[in-house]
């Protein structure tokens, strides 16, 4: 069973730093960045050791010197290795890349904290990372250090994914193709089989390469096809530009900002295209882009938006949009309603207490 961004933040908030954690996922969906985010929100130095890099344990463990006043050898702490005494989160990326001499030098780390002698800081954590599939080429875990990670299926939701190209402010083409054909975010949605040799598919990492190669570019020609299939594949590319020809899903955005001009094209959406107007809707409340002066604005035509979707007989399209309240998914979004728009909470309450 896998786990989301949120799901992750929340077992982290519980777990003790005493017990080591294993992340299992595919390249690309930025299992060190979502991390990092996190620990340095609560001013948590991370230190990431790529271990499929390390040629022998001496990259991991330090360099060894003779110790005169001993006459025994002693090892130099390791580039990484904290001086200060403040507890550090130990980041092992490609755990499963590593070569059997640096994973026996990780056994007494994960058992005891301790490299070569010396010890993490008190209340350190190890987290490790790991990609899992025939299409890798990967060294066998030993069981032994296996057993010592709570481990975790790592699967980051598109809508994670979405909210965060948005506060990137990745280019809002691909954002919108995401949005309208998430299967095409990573490569499972795109081939059976991912073991294609050199063959590209796409993944988070080469959707946010290409927002940086085109965001600069209005119109995009041939040549820019070309160096968007290199990224994220000839399937997805296909896709892409046959998604920027047909007409697009209205986005959140517009509908906050320019409603009355939405309301037709709005009448003739069907539930799916609702639910993705619903879900961009929360997504733009939640990130925020937008100025004070706009506010007015937008707390008016969600009402009116919202009213719309009340006098739907159906009430599949306002019990949609009612699940993103009702469960919080986007909490900033939430506090908007609450604080600007009191007529939608109260809608929203009142539906839902009578659903």
């Amino acid at each position: 069973m896998a786990i989301n961004i949120k799901e992750l933040y929340e077992v982290l908030a519980v777990m003790p730093a005493s017990q080591n954690l294993m992340l299992v996922g595919k390249h690309g969906i930025g299992k060190s960045e979502i991390l990092t985010r996190y620990f340095q929100q609560r001013r948590i130095q991370v230190n990431t050791l790529f271990l499929g890099q390390m040629s022998d344990p001496g990259d991991l463990i330090g360099l060894p010197r003779l110790d005169e006043a001993t006459g025994k050898t002693v090892f130099m702490p390791p580039y990484w290795f904290p001086t200060d005494g403040q507890p550090i989160v130990l980041f092992l990326d490609e755990l499963n890349r590593a070569r059997p001499e640096v994973l026996q030098t990780v056994m007494d780390l994960a058992l005891n904290r301790k490299l070569a002698g010396h010890s993490l800081p008190q209340g350190s954590r190890l987290i490790a990372a790991v990609n899992d599939g025939e299409e890798y080429q990967l060294t066998d875990l030993d069981p032994a250090l296996v057993s010592r990670f709570n481990i975790f299926h790592f699967r980051p939701s598109v809508q994670e994914w979405l909210k965060w190209a948005s506060e990137q402010k990745m280019d809002s083409r691909v954002i919108d193709f995401i949005r309208n054909f998430p299967k095409f975010l990573e490569e499972d949605g795109v081939v059976d089989n991912p073991n294609r040799g050199l063959d590209k598919t796409p993944d988070r990492r080469a959707w946010k390469k290409v927002s940086d190669c085109i965001s600069n570019i209005e119109n995009l020609r041939e040549i820019h096809k070309k160096m968007i299939a290199g990224i994220v594949g000839p399937i997805a590319t296909q896709m892409f530009f046959k998604s920027l020809a047909a007409n697009k899903i209205l986005s959140g955005k517009d509908v906050l900002l320019e409603y009355p001009k939405c309301k037709a094209t709005l009448k003739k959406y069907k539930l799916h295209e609702i639910a993705l107007v619903n879900d961009d809707i929360f997504r733009f409340l939640d990130v925020g882009g937008y100025s004070p002066e706009q506010k007015t604005t937008m707390a008016t035509n969600l009402k009116s938006y919202v009213s719309d979707l009340q006098k739907n007989d159906k009430n599949e399209e306002l019990a949609h949009f009612a699940s993103f309240f009702e469960k919080n998914t986007y909490p900033i979004a939430v506090t908007f309603i609450l604080s600007e728009t009191f007529e939608v909470y109260d809608m929203l309450l009142n539906f839902i207490k009578n659903m």
